[in-house]
């Protein structure tokens, strides 16, 4: 592609600048760097920022959202932009409701936070086809994430449109905005080598597009250690501490710190320990890092079809430190707050002071970064996996647990260990809303919360049903097909069945044979279900092999191919076949096998429920519908409809659909995601307790062993009106509807432990135990306490040999009938009465409610 003059002449400049790169439209907030840090109006800055994904929460709760982060200690927010969500057609943009990226930008910047734009404009991120819009796939010649011609100018023109709306909005640093740093591409390092010198072609290539495009900032590219200069390269992973950029004059950066890891439908629900975390963030700053983002800081629901994988699950919680509902967690939150409070206590020293590491052993490590004698802070980290350690420095003793780093910002006192939680613990509940609430003028004896009464249902038609059909001989692709309108799929196929076929008159049966590539399959004849069968996320791909009944004469066998969102990553990923790709075979006629593959099949995008939109209001007025109390249960392919209220206050909301198989809903005409509780997790792999101690992998701390992966569904409060919520279901496999009920999420339980010897950011402060019930609430009861050496953990205290008697009733007294309390954690208050050479300890466990 032809490089204009003007467009050389900036790459020039931008490279002149780049001992400390700045390529400055205006003067307001400059932004540069060095190889120690972001410069921001020259001044070296120590930055901690977290991902918030604006479709995957609604507007309203966005400034909820980033004030929680803010008082968390984040200094910047970190989005992607969803190129799909953005362009759902060809030069058609769409910038509102959840996809109202100016509006989110906005109320970053008035909470006085900073933002990264991961403009991409491939994302990744467990997003559907990994953001690109499936339309592209029309494009005569196109190959995606590659140097060509086709894909090349339809990420410029998008690329383009995003940088033009933030100038436009005056979002850029250097315009007042918010914006302090922009991404193009995303993790190609990982997948650059299949494609060979086009690959290479094409990263030169998007570097060079995004210096043109003057954003006035500098640009990052993750994991991608060739990345040209003057754009920085960045790490993700769970560990960064050994990354290095690959310039000296470049700073190090952490884009992506997995708190946690993603669900797919079919697994357990990963949990990374919170020390863990604080140890790897740790790491990171005390061995030279100054900015650090967490994935995610809030995770938020795949609404609607948005999804990728495929089989990942509509939840995209991610363990992080806000939950999936907007709801801080708690001890993950706190503890990284105070993390962030030690690490910014120690920032003057990290911009500046000259660094020296000192090592004790194998695992321990001293750094200190120091400059003059008034500016010092250090890092006393030891890496064993087992063992805690005690070192000497600095003429002091200081004890490391295992796996854990200190950070003393005087090089004195430790106001931090990574390995010590002292903040609360928080259990979240999920409590039924009763059906007085949900149905006006329900009875109220025997609530149970459960969508029990009021029901209307319709059955979707099977096979062909619109006048948009088509016909080809073979078996289509799903993906070119259907270009992503739908998950469905008909393969629709006529079969004459002779008269005098042995299986007619002695008992046998037909076996039905399809080869598919995922991810799910619902059979049917002659307009009645035969059988499902699905794939997982590690495999979509299956044979279904099943008897199946059919008659002498004309018999119809109607194939529902179903997609559980398109795949997201990995090299060539956009050419990664989905739907039915044979053999076809029935199997059991007295001439052998009959292939239908090459045969002439009738295809039919979407189901007809899904294209007259039954879920909204002037759409479920196109058929009719049948009411009562008792509608069918265990029916494929129908539709069910009923009306709730909102429950009262503003506690977060949740559908259990545990009742349920496999489908899809809404609330309001809004598409709260699919749900799948027919994919449960494996029976093994879950422990009652997780050692933080080692590397974290996904599959090391998980729960929800045997159970579906996802049977709580959000409902946004926003989404809600007082009375009459229209809940809208497509069923596709069989379920029983009335047993749906409506849950709000709250704080059950507050446990805290805390030890006598646990440092303070002031040192004149006596260690405390604090205790917070969510607001409107208090604590009724003390369920354990214990001062002395209690052990276990939240929900599972154990009193230790020592143990103060008057625990209970002073923990009773300072507490109950309170939102919050502390207590302090001295033997002045418990007694002294302990065993010598016994760091004492208070654990306290409280019931909150309202």
């Amino acid at each position: 592609m032809e490089i204009s003059r003007s467009f050389t002449f900036l790459i020039l400049l931008c490279f002149s600048a780049f001992l400390a790169f700045q390529c400055k439209v205006d003067a307001n907030t400059s932004v540069s760097y060095d190889g120690r840090a972001l410069l921001i109006n020259g001044q070296r800055r120590v930055l901690i920022s977290g991902s918030i994904h604006y479709p995957r929460s609604t507007p309203e709760m966005w400034p909820d959202l980033i004030a929680k982060s803010k008082d968390g200690g984040i200094d910047v927010i970190e989005t992607y932009v969803f190129w799909n969500g953005h362009e759902p057609q060809p030069r058609k943009y769409y910038f509102e409701g959840r996809f109202d990226l100016v509006r989110f930008l906005k109320t970053v910047q008035q909470a006085g936070l900073y933002a990264h734009l991961r403009i991409g404009p491939y994302a990744c991120a467990e997003w559907n086809y990994g953001g690109f819009p499936v339309w592209m796939h029309a494009i005569p010649g196109i190959q995606f994430r590659t140097d060509n011609g086709p894909f090349e100018n339809e990420m410029q023109n998008f690329t383009t449109k995003i940088v033009e709306l933030m100038k436009e909005e005056k979002l850029f640093a250097w315009q007042g905005g918010p914006i302090i740093l922009t991404q193009i591409e995303n993790e190609y390092g990982n997948v650059e080598k299949p494609y060979g010198e086009k690959g290479k072609a094409y990263l030169q290539w998007a570097a060079k597009l995004a210096l043109s495009l003057n954003t006035g900032l500098p640009w990052v590219m993750c994991q991608q250690k060739e990345a040209p200069d003057p754009i920085i390269n960045t790490c993700n992973g769970y560990y960064c501490d050994r990354f290095q950029p690959n310039s000296r004059k470049k700073p190090k950066m952490w884009t992506e710190n997995w708190a946690g890891w993603f669900e797919s439908f079919g697994s357990s629900t990963p949990h990374r320990p919170t020390e863990d975390v604080a140890f790897a963030v740790a790491r990171f700053y005390q061995r030279g890092g100054t900015f650090q983002n967490y994935y995610m800081y809030h995770g938020g629901t795949n609404f609607g079809r948005t999804s990728g994988g495929p089989f990942i699950a509509t939840s995209y919680d991610y363990d992080a430190p806000i939950d999936e509902y907007g709801n801080i967690r708690q001890p993950k939150w706190g503890h990284l707050k105070e993390l962030h409070k030690a690490i910014k206590q120690s920032e003057p020293a990290l911009i500046e002071g000259r660094v020296n590491t000192t090592s004790f052993g194998k695992y321990l490590e001293a750094t200190v970064y120091s400059k003059g004698s008034s500016v010092c802070a250090a890092f006393l980290s030891n890496k064993d996996r087992k063992n805690a350690a005690t070192v000497q420095f600095n003429g002091n003793s200081y004890h490391l647990p295992a796996w854990s780093v200190s950070i003393l910002p005087d090089c004195k006192n430790v106001v931090f260990n990574t390995a010590k939680v002292s903040v609360q613990t928080s259990v979240l509940g999920m409590k039924q809303v009763s059906t007085e609430s949900l149905h006006p003028g329900a009875a109220s004896s025997g609530d149970t919360g459960k969508f029990s009464t009021n029901w209307s249902w319709h059955k979707e038609d099977v096979g062909i049903w619109g006048q948009d059909h088509f016909s080809a001989h073979g078996l289509l692709e799903q993906l070119y097909t259907v270009l992503d309108k739908s998950d469905y799929l008909w393969y629709t196929i006529s079969v004459n069945i002779d008269e005098n076929e042995p299986f007619l008159k002695n008992g046998s049966q037909l076996i039905l044979q399809v080869g598919t590539r995922g991810d799910v399959l619902h059979v049917f004849a002659n307009g009645n279900f035969v059988a499902t069968q699905s794939g997982n996320y590690s495999n979509s791909s299956f044979t279904f092999e099943k008897p199946i009944t059919l008659k002498a004469g004309e018999n119809q066998i109607a194939l529902l191919s179903v997609t559980v969102g398109l795949a997201n990553y990995g090299a060539f990923f956009d050419t990664v076949p989905t739907g039915i790709n044979g053999p076809v075979k029935l199997l059991g006629l007295k001439n052998g096998p009959l292939d239908l593959t090459n045969q002439k099949w009738d295809y039919q995008i979407g189901v007809k429920g899904e294209s007259l939109q039954l879920y909204s209001d002037a759409g479920a007025k196109q058929v009719e519908w049948i009411s009562g109390a008792d509608p069918p249960k265990q029916a494929a392919l129908i539709w069910y409809k009923t009306e709730f209220n909102a429950p009262e206050g503003n506690d977060t909301v949740a559908l259990d659909l545990s009742t349920l198989s496999k489908g899809q809903a809404w609330v309001n005409g809004n598409h709260i995601g699919r749900y799948f509780l027919t994919a449960k997790a494996p029976a093994d792999g879950c422990s009652e307790v997780c050692d933080y101690r080692g590397p974290y992998e996904s599959t090391k701390c998980v729960t929800n062993c045997g159970q579906p992966t996802q049977k709580w569904y959000h409902v946004p409060r926003s989404w809600l009106q007082p009375t009459k919520n229209v809940l809208v279901l497509l069923e596709e496999v069989g379920g029983d509807p009335t047993g749906i009920s409506l849950r709000t999420r709250h704080v059950d339980t507050v446990c805290a432990h805390v030890y006598q010897d646990y440092p303070t950011f002031n040192s004149s402060t006596l260690p405390e135990l604090r205790l917070q019930c969510s607001s409107g609430q208090h604590i009724s009861s003390i369920s354990f306490a214990s001062f002395g050496n209690p052990t276990g953990y939240c929900g599972n205290f154990i009193k230790g040999s020592n143990d103060a008697v008057s625990s209970t009733s002073l923990a009773e007294k300072a507490c109950v009938g309170r939102e919050t309390c502390s207590i302090s954690v001295t033997e002045d208050v418990f007694g002294s009465h302990f065993a010598e050479h016994v760091i004492n300890s208070l654990a306290v466990e409280a019931v909150c409610k309202y």
